[in-house]
């Protein structure tokens, strides 16, 4: 058996002959496969747990969140980094997501990027890193040279890292300080971990954002007191929250303090002053 056939991910599909199945049995099947991605997260909240703390810490201080991939992996971090800001009203800087092969490998494959050792850290400093800083290497084989080279780089540098792989005893987990590890089993189509593999690390990369999100006070009860106001859905939920916070405001008055202030957060504390 090849190195490659050796791992979780690379294992041949528990399913045979998918050409000879009709539309209802190809999508039973993928769906009974992905079933079990939720439980295979759920048997690593103790690894997750601990990478959140971890970071919430250093971020708590003044560190910034950064994920590294490559392929799939690398566009669910970009995903997850981006949806920061809106969602949060945090400053951009504050998550970002990076991919081998930059921007145009979001779209494209580019040919070779994830095997460069070097490039990961060269992307890195670009964004003026420092040791306050976190790293999340995001690979589902755990071999991705790219990440491998980001996480050994920046933890010779004194940075925080983390991982998140689909593999038990992963070699992307032997380079983070605190790996993550979500074994989901084979795919429905063998070694296309874009789909089980993909949602474990969609799964995992929502957990350790929304949960540092709310450790550093951007959520009030639950709600997303920080969003920004982007267009007239969201402006009608700011009035809402503020209404439901400060239920003798009518909506006239609510949207006058939005408006005014720029957050539902700052609204709401900006009308209790006085």
């Amino acid at each position: 058996m090849s190195e490659l056939n050796s791992l979780i991910t690379e294992t041949s599909s528990l399913y045979e002959d998918l050409e000879k199945m009709n539309a209802n049995e190809l999508l039973a099947n993928i769906n009974q496969e992905d079933q079990k991605v939720a439980t295979a997260v759920q048997a690593a909240i103790p690894q997750i747990e601990k990478l959140v703390t971890a970071a919430a810490g250093k971020m708590a201080k003044g560190g910034r969140l950064f994920y590294i991939g490559a392929g799939t992996s690398g566009r669910l971090g970009i995903l997850d980094a981006s949806e920061i800001p809106p969602t949060y009203g945090a400053s951009p800087e504050l998550v970002c997501g990076l991919i081998a092969g930059g921007d145009k490998a979001i779209r494209h494959a580019v040919e070779g990027a994830e095997d460069n050792l070097d490039q990961a850290w060269m992307d890195l400093k670009a964004q003026q890193i420092t040791e306050k800083d976190i790293l999340i290497g995001i690979a589902a084989s755990g071999k991705t040279p790219y990440v491998l080279g980001g996480l050994h780089t920046a933890k010779a540098h004194g940075m925080l890292t983390g991982s998140i792989s689909c593999n038990t005893n992963a070699l992307i987990s032997t380079k983070a300080d605190y790996p993550i590890e979500v074994e989901v089993g084979p795919e429905f189509v063998t070694g296309s971990t874009r789909m089980k593999s993909g949602t474990a690390q969609k799964l995992v990369l929502n957990m350790i954002s929304t949960s540092l999100m709310i450790l550093l006070g951007k959520v009030k009860g639950n709600k997303m007191v920080n969003m920004q106001l982007s267009n007239q859905k969201l402006v009608k939920r700011g009035i809402s929250m503020i209404q439901e916070e400060i239920p003798e405001l009518d909506e006239e008055t609510a949207l006058n303090l939005l408006t005014a202030h720029g957050s539902v957060k700052k609204a709401i504390e900006a009308y209790q002053k006085t």
